[in-house]
C-alpha cells in the first residue's frame, strides 16, 4: 500500500490538514496520540520507561506521571533521546497492526507525526507532506490551543527541527497560513496519491 507521511511544526495544523483527508475516506494515523496511548498500555514500552526514568514514571494506578518524566526529558537532551528510543519503536509496531487492518482497496494511507523527519520514520513512507505556517500564526494558535506563553511555545519548536531543514527532507507542501485554500492544496495532492497508489500497485 502507498504511504505517505505528514508533518509539520508546533501549531502548523497538519491535524487539521489530515481531517480534510479523512473526509476524503484516507485512513489516518495519528502517530503522536498512539503514543500517548501505547505509553500507558504497551508493556515492554512502560517496562522501558520505568527501567529509565524511575518507578515513579507512573502512579499507582498505571497513569503516566507526566509532570516527573517531562521535569526529565524538557531539562535534558539526552533522556529526551533515551526517551524517544523508547517511544518510537513501540509506535512503529502499532502502526504495522493499524496498516495490517487496512481494507485491500484503500489507494493510501496517512501517518501524521511531529517528529516524522526526527524519528527517520519518513524513510518507512513512499511520500512525504510538510505542513508550513508564519512564525506568528503558529504562536498565537497554540497559545490559545494550550493557554500557554510565547516564550513556552518557542522553547517546544526548539525541540523539533526548523521548517527550512524539514523542507529539505520533505516531498510535498501545504501552506496553512488562513489565506491560501487548505482544501484546494489537500484535493491536489490526493489527485496525486491515487496516480502514484495506482502506479505502485500495477508495480
Amino acid at each position: 500500500m502507498y504511504k505517505v507521511g505528514i508533518t509539520g511544526g508546533i501549531g502548523s495544523g497538519k491535524t487539521t490538514v489530515c481531517k480534510v483527508f479523512e473526509v476524503l475516506g484516507i485512513p489516518v494515523f495519528y502517530a503522536d496520540t498512539v503514543a500517548k496511548e501505547i505509553m500507558v498500555e504497551d508493556v515492554l514500552l512502560i517496562a522501558g520507561i520505568k527501567d529509565t526514568f524511575g518507578s515513579e514514571s507512573y502512579f499507582e494506578d498505571g497513569k503516566l506521571n507526566n509532570k516527573h518524566l517531562a521535569g526529565i526529558v524538557f531539562k535534558d537532551e539526552a533522556a529526551l533521546a533515551k526517551l524517544n528510543a523508547l517511544v518510537h519503536p513501540a509506535v512503529f509496531r502499532a502502526y504495522d497492526v493499524w496498516e495490517s487492518q487496512i481494507p485491500s482497496n484503500v489507494p493510501y494511507t496517512l501517518k501524521e507525526a511531529a517528529l516524522l523527519f526526527e524519528s527517520q520514520s519518513y524513510k518507512m513512507c513512499d511520500t512525504s507532506i510538510l505542513v508550513t505556517a508564519p512564525l506568528q500564526t503558529k504562536l498565537d494558535r497554540v497559545m490559545l490551543r494550550d493557554g500557554v506563553s510565547a516564550e513556552q511555545v518557542k522553547a517546544r519548536m526548539d525541540k523539533q527541527l526548523s521548517d527550512e531543514e524539514k523542507m529539505k527532507m520533505a516531498n510535498h507542501f501545504i501552506v496553512n497560513d488562513e489565506e491560501h485554500s487548505i482544501i484546494e492544496q489537500v484535493m491536489m495532492l490526493h489527485r496525486a496519491f491515487l496516480d502514484a497508489a495506482s502506479h505502485f500497485k500495477k508495480s
